[in-house]
């Protein structure tokens, strides 16, 4: 058994990386940063093969593509935030997030969907956020580009279902959890267990575990489900307003 892992460097990923070790699968990490991969390929029980790549090149989408056949579980987790008002951001910045967390991740997704559908098997999770259900104000690109990844996700799930199809996929919508992602898209999300960041390890391993029960959307937390259901009852105006504010006193650099 065998799982591919895009961003395994850090993270998420790389405690997905070590669930599924612990679950008997060999890795495939995958991500730009080869030291950060070998510390964890010495660090996992199963055997890990390293691929450093930029995922964002085409060409190294279609070289991991390659490997699909020898995959049974994809994890699409590669992705990175950036913070601060739209017209103000570094749009070079923004067009390379969207490069990540959207083209890459639908390249990386069709390549592997299409090999999965052939054979009729393989698990597919891609990571998006709890966001994905949200406007964003001052995280508008990010969160935009995560209601991407969620609404692809449950698309291509329904037409694999309607065909009868044996591929499972599923989409992880986690609140904020205690990663680099904050630093690196310079918000502030607190420390773990705070009763909204949530624990890397344990979101991880809640990810995989209803990955393999085949649930289609994934919410980890008991108030991040509660914040998903009622989103449902307010305005996107109303909702708008409320993400300004909790971004604003988020932001460790005031727009």
């Amino acid at each position: 058994m065998k799982a591919l892992i895009t961003g395994a460097s850090s993270g998420l990923g790389r405690d997905m990386a070590r669930v599924m070790s612990e679950r008997g699968y060999d890795i495939i990490a995958v991500a730009r940063r080869s030291d950060r991969l070998e510390e964890l390929k010495a660090e996992l029980k199963t055997d890990v093969e390293v691929i450093t790549c930029d995922v964002t090149d085409y060409k190294a989408c279609k070289m991991l593509a390659e490997r699909a056949d020898e995959v049974d579980v994809f994890i699409n987790n590669a992705g990175f935030g950036v913070f601060g008002a739209f017209c103000e951001n570094d749009l070079e910045r923004e067009l390379k997030m969207l490069d990540t967390n959207v083209l890459a991740m639908h390249v990386l997704l069709r390549f592997f969907a299409e090999k999965f559908r052939e054979r009729n098997s393989g698990y597919i999770l891609n990571v998006a956020s709890l966001a994905a259900f949200f406007p964003g104000p001052l995280f508008g690109a990010y969160y935009a580009s995560k209601a991407y990844v969620l609404r692809l996700s449950q698309a291509l799930a329904e037409e694999l279902r309607q065909e009868g199809s044996d591929v499972s996929i599923s989409v992880l919508c986690p609140g904020p959890v205690h990663t680099e992602f904050g630093s690196v898209a310079r918000v502030n999300f607190g420390k773990p267990n705070n009763g909204i960041t949530l624990n890397c390890a344990e979101v991880a391993e809640y990810a995989i575990r209803k990955m393999f029960d085949g649930k289609s959307v994934i919410i980890p937390g008991k108030l991040m489900k509660i914040a998903a259901f009622l989103r449902r009852l307010l305005p996107d105006k109303l909702l708008a307003k409320i993400a300004y504010t909790i971004q604003f006193n988020k932001c460790t650099i005031k727009p």
